[in-house]
């Protein structure tokens, strides 16, 4: 299947088995939204972690099935947070998502080195997956929230999670952009340096699945006209699928301009644990949720 926009995701999703979906302290009507519309697509089963009456009184108001929810019991944010992921690890739910509990609290059960859901020398990152109106296809972006400032090794771990993610999206080599402020090889920037690094650990088979290039800057990334202008030579310039970035300010600018000026559609995800994550704001609308449920659903094993 060609997926191209956001809502090809739900529809390939659609092909596959239902999964179960764990929400740690569904307590907030955006949320409960998102999922109902998830069941309602036949993408998942919902298990909701929190307050009984307060998810009861949230699905009255929104005229919402209570019934199409498995709803499991703990009024407290934290605790609600750490048994959603119990049902995870006990085989019980195969992806997690972020209700009204707080991000730090919600991390914090993901990363518990006893009962979370990381793996050794693993290294948790966030990828979203965003639809541009001027751009022809879909976008895969990180890290915009979770690693302030990547070293080397995490740089290729992100590397790594963005084409797996372009895999599970049907992109079979997926284009990728180590970003950074220009398209020169600058021994002073660092991030040049890891770039270039990455980009030559990926020419040499040590990153397999994707091409993968780098220094450039972003216009050369996604414009072919810039790349012709500035008489570029790059097997991904002007058509990236993945944009890795040096930082989270980068990253979290690019984000967040891309939703509030180019009303970008998008579906976040964290990955590298033992299954993908939803994490998207408690801000959010439905349909980011919808959206990032099922790209959690998408690439989850």
């Amino acid at each position: 299947m060609n997926i191209t926009r956001m809502d090809d995701i739900v529809k390939a999703v659609k092909l596959k088995p239902k999964k179960r979906l764990s929400v740690a302290f569904a307590n907030d009507s955006h949320t409960i939204e998102a999922v109902s519309n998830a069941v309602d697509l036949g993408i998942v089963e919902g298990i909701l972690v929190g307050d009984e009456k307060c998810i009861k009184d949230i699905c009255k108001k929104e005229n919402i099935d209570v019934n199409k929810f498995k709803i499991v019991q703990e009024a407290d944010e934290m605790k609600a947070a750490n048994l959603a992921v119990k049902l995870i690890n006990d085989g019980e739910a195969d992806f997690l998502m972020k209700g009204l509990v707080s991000t730090d609290k919600y991390m914090r059960a993901i990363l518990n080195k006893e009962t979370g859901l990381l793996p050794p020398k693993a290294t948790l990152s966030h990828i979203v997956v965003m639809e541009l109106a001027k751009y022809p296809k879909l976008l895969i972006v990180s890290d915009a929230a979770v690693i302030p400032y990547p070293d080397l090794n995490q740089k290729i771990q992100i590397t790594n999670y963005t084409i797996n993610v372009a895999h599970a999206l049907g992109i079979e080599q997926p284009k990728v952009a180590l970003i950074t402020a220009t398209e020169q090889m600058s021994p002073n920037m660092p991030s040049c340096v890891d770039a270039a690094i990455i980009s030559k650990m990926a020419e040499r088979g040590q990153i397999k699945g994707a091409l993968v290039d780098g220094p450039l800057a972003l216009d050369v990334a996604i414009d072919k006209e810039c790349v012709a202008i500035k008489k570029l030579n790059s097997l991904v310039g002007g058509e990236a699928d993945c944009l890795v970035f040096p930082n989270i300010e980068a990253a979290n600018v690019f984000y967040k301009t891309s939703v509030k000026f180019a009303g970008a559609k998008l579906g976040a995800i964290l990955v590298g644990a033992k299954c993908s994550a939803v994490l998207s704001s408690r801000g959010d609308s439905a349909e980011t949720k919808t959206y990032s449920i099922a790209l959690a659903a998408l690439t989850s094993k």
